[in-house]
């Protein structure tokens, strides 16, 4: 075959005649072809994919962080506002922030564990044996609600987390109302707990209903959290996705 005086195609192997030759050269031998085929397909951890078992270790890893800092909540009360603050402000960011960051993360389970350790030390010394008692019935809710998605009872669905999202603003604004109310000394909060003491609807403490929404609150956001983690297995989101459901639990 006649060479073109265009460079480009003398230099290609499949003008030059010599692409048959190079092909034949490096094809694999049948050796090498049965070594490909019976190679172990990649996992999730192999391309840094998101798992269970590592966003098990991570939440896992967070509740230890969360436990410490609750330890030093519970012996030095004063520090729940500081936990409040922080785990506040971090935990708005952590939602709205594109990307997870580790620090971030962890910080929040800090802050949140400065929180619940010093709040639950004011609550143990008005009302002996309440912390216990809290702590049961958290255990009891996480493992109801997970046993019903995973028996495909419970789904996420995009009504009712809207409606979620709307009762939980609701729950925040009043809940920031109510402790404005108690360190003020407002007249209208009438009892240790603000209005959650004072007020009744259908002859109910006010404190028992919102008491009541805040577990359907707290059960529905962790039905989300469980959806996310399914959702991002499936679909194999990076494995730094999988500390964030954790943090948001809490």
């Amino acid at each position: 075959m006649a060479l073109s005086s265009n460079p480009a195609f003398n230099n290609s192997p499949a003008f030059n005649g010599r692409g048959d030759v190079a092909a034949r050269v490096n094809a694999p031998s049948a050796e090498e072809l049965d070594a490909l085929y019976a190679r172990p397909a990649a996992t999730a951890d192999d391309t840094g994919r998101m798992t269970y078992e590592d966003t098990i270790v991570k939440t896992v890893g967070l509740f230890a962080v969360l436990l410490v800092g609750a330890a030093i909540g519970w012996f030095i009360p004063a520090l729940a506002i500081v936990g409040m603050i922080g785990g506040l402000v971090l935990g708005l960011v952590n939602t709205f922030k594109r990307q997870p960051s580790v620090g971030l993360i962890v910080g929040y389970a800090a802050f949140e564990g400065l929180f619940v350790g010093g709040i639950s030390a004011f609550f143990e010394m008005a009302w002996p044996g309440v912390v216990v008692q809290a702590v049961l019935a958290t255990l009891v809710t996480v493992g109801v609600v997970l046993a019903l998605f995973a028996s495909g009872k419970i789904r996420a669905s995009a009504r009712a987390t809207k409606i979620f999202l709307v009762a939980m603003v609701a729950y925040l604004v009043f809940s920031l109302v109510n402790v404005a109310l108690m360190l003020f000394n407002a007249p209208v909060a009438g009892g240790a707990f603000g209005l959650n003491s004072s007020v009744e609807i259908f002859g109910l403490p006010l404190g028992i209903v919102i008491g009541a929404l805040a577990v359907l609150l707290a059960s529905y956001s962790l039905v989300l959290d469980f959806d996310y983690i399914q959702r991002g297995v499936k679909s194999g989101l990076p494995a730094s996705s999988a500390g964030r459901p954790a943090s948001a639990s809490w």
